[in-house]
């Protein structure tokens, strides 16, 4: 397969300094007050405590969707490591070492370890016997739980902020997400919501408890999973889908089309070819990009409504390549005053001021 992928309110937090000598911060985001301060302590989908001293210089991401995370908020350049994939074909991949073995899924652990990561990041469908591995073999690892809604996405977001030291733009995308699925669900508020399905592939498809539940509901559609009572990623069998009768089918476009039976070929929705190709890695990974995802949906389902909004949203995009534009430019400001200074802080050149990150999978093997 081939492409991959509420709101929060955020509360920002200056940061003045960072200094090396300052106590370990638990800095989880939270809806309240995040803090993005060094040394610093998250805890991670196991439980475990994930310690860093300093921002970190080399980041490994273990996941595609964990190496889109990070170029979207602007930590590219401390990326060492990477999965080279169809999954991330459209990532400017330079010279960044494949940290995948020759099946494109499995995790090449002596690349990676010798690739001397400050951290590895690692998505929630990463293997746990990977994981203890990296572990076992002196890595700091930070394993995201599973990403079971929208607002789970934009903390993962966060989180990587302060995984990869760029906390300025984590907030900054993570922010245009919460503006974005806000104008989305919006413009769906007063429509009919009606019953789609969603094929996966293997007879699976998504229930309540997952992102893409909340891709399809904010787009303006209700799930046929949920009206099964399927929670998480399950099989679905096609007498019901049948019974259920959807309106719409929504599907990855890594699939040339959906993955369905003889059966559900009889539904309404094949009938009148109400069928919605969603960019699969859009819909597939929890990264910024699921906010297309919700787009693509709403556009097709709901026209009209999307017509009222499409300026809004282009305003909205325009905005925040606009403000990476100007992080960028203020960060090389930064690294040409720090290339004079006598004094810099080790190991990580930072302006007087930090803004806070905001407060805030894998599914089977696209979730990667």
């Amino acid at each position: 397969m081939r492409k991959p992928l509420i709101a929060l309110i955020a509360t920002l937090v200056v940061v003045a300094t960072l200094t090396p000598a300052a106590a370990a911060h638990d800095a989880t985001p939270s809806a309240g007050d995040v803090e993005c301060e060094y040394p610093l302590e998250l805890t991670d989908g196991t439980g475990e405590t994930v310690a860093l001293e300093e921002p970190p210089e080399r980041v490994v991401a273990l996941m595609p969707s964990d190496a889109r995370t990070a170029f979207e908020i602007g930590a590219e350049d401390v990326v060492v490591g990477m999965p080279i994939t169809d999954a991330t074909a459209d990532l400017a991949v330079g010279d960044r070492t494949d940290v995948t073995e020759d099946d494109g899924f499995t995790t090449d652990v002596e690349t990676v370890v010798g690739l001397e990561p400050d951290v590895v990041v690692a998505g929630s469908a990463a293997s746990e016997d990977e994981i203890d591995q990296l572990r076992d073999l002196g890595l700091t690892v930070y394993h995201f739980d599973e990403a079971e809604s929208l607002e789970d996405v934009v903390e993962n977001v966060a989180i990587t902020g302060q995984l990869t030291g760029d906390c300025a733009g984590a907030t900054e995308t993570a922010e245009w997400m919460d503006d974005r699925f806000d104008l989305l669900e919006s413009a769906v508020e007063d429509e009919d919501h009606p019953l789609a399905y969603y094929p996966m592939g293997g007879g699976f498809t998504a229930g309540t408890e997952t992102f893409q539940h909340e891709v399809m509901t904010t787009a303006g559609l209700e799930n046929v999973a949920s009206h099964a009572g399927i929670e998480g990623w399950e099989p679905i069998s096609e007498e019901v889908v049948v019974e259920e009768d959807p309106e719409w089918i929504v599907y990855g476009d890594g699939f040339d089309e959906p993955q369905v039976s003889e059966a559900v070929h009889e539904t309404t929705a094949s009938q009148e070819e109400n069928v919605v190709a969603v960019d699969d890695n859009d819909f597939s990974q929890p990264g910024p990009n699921v906010v297309f995802a919700v787009e693509e949906i709403l556009e097709a389902v709901h026209p009209d409504a999307y017509d009222e909004i499409s300026d809004d949203l282009a305003a909205l995009d325009a905005d925040y390549e606009s403000d990476e534009s100007d992080e960028s430019d203020e960060a090389g400001d930064a690294d040409d005053a720090d290339d004079t200074t006598d004094d810099p802080v080790p190991g990580f050149a930072v302006p007087a001021a930090v803004a806070a990150l905001l407060a805030v999978v894998a599914v089977l093997a696209r979730r990667r």
